[in-house]
């Protein structure tokens, strides 16, 4: 049996979140009230919402991870809490961009999310948007291209992900696409980190190898997120940007300066890059 035939009180038993017995007192009120599973067993005060929810998404397929799960950081919310008003605008973002971008041509398959300065929320933005693109059910890749920032500030810290060779060794020629790393718990979704801090990375990122890649990645995934530094410091977003063919551009409330943005939009579009939308944070 799989889980879109159990019911939700199956789930919850095996799963070891309801007791047997529990799980028959919920019926019986279900059956004297005549409402949903969830909504008798709330009035009993035997589930949690969180237990409800979690029973839903085993049983259309949504993957996310427990509170108690500590196998990436807290900052992911939409693996740890993907019903939250977060979670929602996350979503909304992601259904935009698939109007906009990747339903539009079966080839745009690669977005650079980008932002013109330093703690403005890229890779916050770009690790919670591939892990809503793959609970969506696109075999989605998060590439982590900035190359500039240490490992712990990272795709890596945030994904928790163990020493192994990253996107720097593959531009190099030392290493290939299989670097990229699974995530448990998430189906469908890889993360490939920055790897190595390579003394050339602006360099490395306009070599045949980076387009290669893309193109490689493009036959393997449905969607490609690219992590960038920031726009404003470095040439490497607007090089990653125009690879990518389209930009998300993020920025924070009370951070970013509205002059640096909007000269980063322009010379993204002078680049011929697709400016699909923004973000902004803490709004």
């Amino acid at each position: 049996m799989n889980n879109s035939t159990k019911t939700i009180g199956d789930i919850l038993v095996a799963t070891g979140r309801l007791t047997v017995e529990d799980a028959a007192r919920i019926v019986e009120r279900q059956r004297k009230d005549q409402v949903q599973f969830g909504e008798a067993a709330l009035a009993l005060k035997v589930l949690s919402k969180d237990d409800i929810d979690f029973a839903l998404s085993k049983q259309f397929d949504y993957s996310y991870l427990s509170d108690q799960d500590q196998s990436v950081s807290p900052e992911l919310v939409a693996a740890y809490k993907p019903f939250s008003r977060v979670g929602e605008n996350l979503r909304a973002v992601r259904s935009q961009l698939m109007l906009r971008w990747f339903n539009t041509d079966p080839a745009r398959k690669v977005m650079a999310i980008v932002s013109p300065g330093n703690g403005e929320g890229r890779s916050f933005v770009a690790a919670n948007l591939a892990i809503v693109f793959a609970q969506q059910g696109e075999r989605t890749l998060l590439i982590d291209a900035d190359m500039r920032s240490k490992p712990e500030r990272g795709q890596q810290a945030l994904f928790k992900l163990g020493k192994s060779a990253g996107l720097s060794a593959i531009l190099a020629n030392r290493a290939g696409l299989e670097s990229a790393q699974l995530i448990p718990g998430l189906p469908g979704l890889a993360v490939l980190p920055a790897g190595a801090t390579p003394p050339n990375p602006q360099e490395l990122l306009g070599r045949p190898a980076f387009g290669d890649l893309l193109r490689a990645a493009s036959q393997q995934f449905d969607v490609i997120i690219i992590d960038t530094p920031a726009g404003s410091d470095f040439a490497d977003a607007e090089i990653t940007a125009a690879r990518a063919g389209a930009a998300l551009l993020v920025a924070r409330q009370h951070v970013s300066l509205v002059p640096r943005a909007a000269q980063l939009a322009r010379r993204l579009q002078d680049s011929g890059v697709a400016l699909v939308g923004s973000v902004l944070n803490d709004a």
